[in-house]
C-alpha cells in the first residue's frame, strides 16, 4: 500500500519535506520538524489487522522485522527501503513489575518499561536505527562526510554503533570529564573520532550544529525529528505488551525533552488508528539540578528560560536548554501532564528502592521512579492506577553510581536510606551462622 510521511513544521507553516532531505528546522520560521504520516492510507488498514500484524512480526526471526521498531516499518519511515534499514535487534523491551516498589508506595501495578536493555543499553537505540538507515539510503545520491551528534553518553554509544554497522564515520562530541567510563569507551569502542570539549552539554549541542551547517556532517541529536519517529515505538510497545490497554501515567526521565514529544506522537498515532481508546497522563521527570521544564510548568507553562545546568547524578538530563521544549510542552498540554523534578537523594534512593526488586537501575530512571514517589504521596496517582515508567538506560554504564550510593560517598546523598553493605566474617561456621540468623530476621 502506498503509505508514507514527510516533514512539517511544528508552528504549522505551509509546506512538506521528504524524509530523506538533509534539513532540522523550518526554512520559513526556524522552529523545529516533525513527522506527520499519511493517516488516511494508514486507516485502510484496520485496527484489528495493525494488531495482527504488529503481533506476527514481534521478536520474529525474520530480519529486521523482529526488531521492535522495525516491526511498526509502516508507521515510523514507510518510504525506507528494507535494504537499507541497520538494525542491531534494538528494542521488544521487557515491562517488568515492580510489586516490593508499588507496596512502598502505596501503589498497585507499576511496571518498569527497561529499555535500557536494547543493544547499548539505552533507549537512545530506537532513534538511532531509523536515523542512520535514512542516512545510509540518502547517502546513495548525495555525499556525507559523517554523522555527529552532542551527547552526554547515551546518545553517542547509539550513534557509534548504528554508525560503525552502516560503515559510515561517526563525530561524537562530550563536555570532557562528565560522562561515566562506561559511556565514553561505547564510542571509543566502535571507532567513533570522539571531541571532549571544555564544555557542558549546551555548549556541545551549538557546537555539533555549526559543524552540520557549515562541515558537510549529518545531524543526529533529537532536534533531529527521525530520532523521535524510533523513540516514539516505545509508546506503541507498552501497548502491545498490555494488550493494547493503555496506563494510567507513563513516567519519563527528561533532559534534551525529544522522549516525551516522541511518547506523546506514539499514543497519538495509536488513538488515531484505533487501537487504543484513551490517552494515558503523562508525567516528565527532571533532576532539580537541570530542571527548566519544571520551571516553566509550575509558571503556568511559561516560556523556556535556559539555565545553566548544575551537575547531577542523572548527568544524562543534566541540560539546560532543552531543543525540543516547544515539542514536549504541546505533548504535556495533549496528555494532562505533570512535570516533576527530584533532589539528589530524592533519585538516588529511589534508584535504590525499585533495585530491591531485582532491577539494577540508571540514576535517570531514578528521577522518574522519585517522581512516582511524590506523586503517590500527594494522592496523585492511587492504587487503583496502572502506572509505567521509563527506564531509559542499564544501571551497568553507572556502576560508579551504584558503588557510591552503597558506599555512602556519592556527592549529595549523605544518608542512603536503602544501603547495603558486606558483611565481613572470619572463616568460622559459627560467625556465619550467627551473621545469617541476624541477616535473615532483620529482613523478615
Amino acid at each position: 500500500m502506498g503509505f508514507s510521511a514527510e516533514f512539517r513544521c511544528i508552528a504549522g507553516c505551509a509546506g512538506g519535506y521528504p524524509l530523506d532531505q538533509v534539513i532540522y528546522r523550518c526554512p520559513r520560521c526556524g522552529d523545529l520538524l516533525e513527522v506527520i504520516h499519511d493517516l488516511a492510507a494508514l486507516q485502510t488498514r484496520s485496527a484489528a489487522d495493525w494488531k495482527a500484524l504488529f503481533a506476527q512480526r514481534w521478536r520474529s526471526i525474520d530480519e529486521p522485522w523482529g526488531s521492535g521498531v522495525w516491526g511498526k516499518h509502516e508507521w515510523v519511515a514507510p518510504s525506507l527501503t528494507a535494504d537499507n534499514i541497520v538494525s542491531l535487534g534494538e528494542g521488544t523491551t521487557a515491562l517488568t513489575k515492580v510489586p516490593r516498589f508499588a507496596a512502598a508506595l502505596g501503589l498497585g501495578d507499576v511496571r518498569v518499561k527497561q529499555c535500557g536493555t536494547s543493544h547499548t543499553g539505552s533507549f537512545k537505540d530506537l532513534g538511532m536505527t531509523v536515523l542512520v538507515s535514512m542516512v545510509k539510503q540518502i547517502a546513495r545520491s548525495q555525499p556525507l562526510r559523517a554523522v555527529a551528534c552532542a551527547s552526554t553518553g547515551d546518545t553517542s554509544a547509539a550513534l557509534a554503533a548504528y554508525a560503525a554497522a552502516a560503515g559510515m564515520r561517526a563525530v561524537v562530541i562530550l563536555p570532557r570529564g562528565k560522562i561515566s567510563t562506561a559511556q565514553l569507551v561505547q564510542p571509543l569502542a566502535a571507532g567513533a573520532l570522539v571531541l571532549a570539549i571544555d564544555s557542558d552539554f549546551d555548549g556541545c549541542m551549538r557546537l555539533v550544529q555549526e559543524l552540520a551547517t557549515r562541515e558537510g556532517v549529518y545531524l543526529a541529536n533529537s532536534m533531529n525529528s527521525l530520532r523521535v519517529e524510533g523513540q516514539k515505538t516505545v509508546a506503541i510497545e507498552l501497548a502491545q505488551q498490555l494488550d493494547w490497554q493503555v496506563p494510567d501515567w507513563v513516567v519519563i526521565p527528561g533532559g534534551n525533552l525529544g522522549n516525551v514529544s516522541a511518547l506523546g506522537a506514539g499514543f497519538e498515532l495509536l488513538l488515531a488508528l484505533g487501537l487504543i481508546a484513551k490517552r494515558p497522563r503523562i508525567c516528565v521527570a527532571q533532576a532539580a539540578h537541570a530542571s527548566p521544564l519544571h520551571a516553566s510548568y509550575r509558571a503556568g507553562w511559561a516560556d523556556l528560560v535556559p539555565v545553566k545546568a548544575q551537575t547531577t547524578l542523572a548527568s544524562a538530563i543534566q541540560i539546560g536548554n532543552p531543543v525540543s521544549f516547544k515539542k514536549a510542552v504541546r505533548a504535556l498540554r495533549a496528555f494532562d501532564g505533570v512535570v516533576e523534578a527530584a533532589s539528589e537523594a530524592e533519585l538516588a534512593d529511589a534508584s535504590a528502592l525499585a533495585d530491591r526488586d531485582g532491577l539494577f537501575t540508571c540514576p535517570h530512571t531514578g528521577v522518574a521512579l522519585a517522581a512516582l514517589v511524590k506523586l503517590a504521596a500527594r494522592g496523585e496517582v492511587t492504587r487503583d492506577h496502572r502506572v509505567v515508567v521509563i527506564s531509559t538506560a542499564s544501571g551497568l554504564k553507572f556502576a560508579d553510581f551504584k558503588v557510591g550510593y552503597h558506599e555512602a560517598t556519592l556527592p549529595g546523598v549523605p544518608a542512603p536510606r536503602h544501603r547495603n553493605v558486606p558483611v565481613e566474617l572470619p572463616e568460622q561456621y559459627d560467625a556465619v551462622r550467627d551473621a545469617l540468623h541476624r541477616g535473615l530476621d532483620a529482613h523478615a
